[in-house]
């Protein structure tokens, strides 16, 4: 198991840090795997240079299975972020068993236990990715032990279906502290929203866009050497 792996690989990465994600299905877009082989996409990620790979486990909203994420820990040697509605600590254990490097904390979800959690999955060696959406959330996200903190464009209750857009990464990372590594999420589908994430931001979480792109492999690599300035 790599140890915190994903934030070392975002704060060690010479060129833009894209968390590249295998995703199967959207709520807004539907099945976005269209017949392909996952593990087929999984390398077009490797070799475009992404610093890690996100997976969604939750079956119900988007079709995800946790025993496909185990089968992705063991294929690829890049960090692991499983993202789920995560609320129980039995589910931050199975992560780490599985081979996972790092799991999605959601604010919302867990409000006051929100610090307990962090420093569970911290104790079993997962980094943490705290995400948040609201000024009010991020405050309670400053004040944990997390690696990661993690602006989710779009607000996940409304499940994807509302149209976000990097202006909430603009408006609340210059307000995160450097010590933790400040993801953008979601919403980012062009170059010139990358660009505006990355100024503000140290790495990028993208799903949609690269599962819609007609190759995958070019458009990240699009990504990850495009010049921020």
């Amino acid at each position: 198991m790599v140890i915190f792996g994903l934030s070392r690989a975002i704060r060690r990465s010479s060129k833009n840090a894209i968390i590249a994600e295998l995703k199967v299905y959207s709520p807004k877009y539907g099945d976005l795997l269209r017949g392909r082989d996952p593990l087929e996409i999984l390398r077009k990620y490797e070799r475009a240079g992404a610093v890690g790979i996100s997976y969604i486990t939750d079956p119900k909203y988007f079709k995800g299975s946790f025993d496909f994420f185990r089968k992705l820990c063991q294929e690829t040697e890049l960090p692991v972020l499983r993202k789920d509605f995560i609320k129980t600590k039995e589910e931050i254990e199975r992560t780490a068993e599985a081979g996972g490097s790092a799991i999605l904390l959601i604010t919302r979800l867990l409000k006051d236990d929100l610090p307990e959690f962090v420093d569970y999955a911290r104790e079993h060696g997962l980094d943490t990715l705290v995400e948040v959406h609201t000024l009010e959330e991020l405050r309670i996200a400053i004040q944990t032990n997390s690696t990661m903190i993690g602006i989710n464009n779009r607000d996940i209750g409304k499940l994807e279906l509302d149209d976000g857009n990097v202006s909430l990464t603009e408006k609340l990372a210059p307000l995160i502290p450097d010590r933790y590594v400040k993801v953008s999420e979601s919403g980012i589908s062009t170059i010139e929203d990358l660009k505006r994430a990355l100024r503000v931001a140290d790495a990028a979480l993208i799903g949609t866009a690269l599962m819609k792109a007609e190759d995958p492999e070019e458009l990240l690599r699009k990504f990850v050497e495009v010049e921020i300035c």
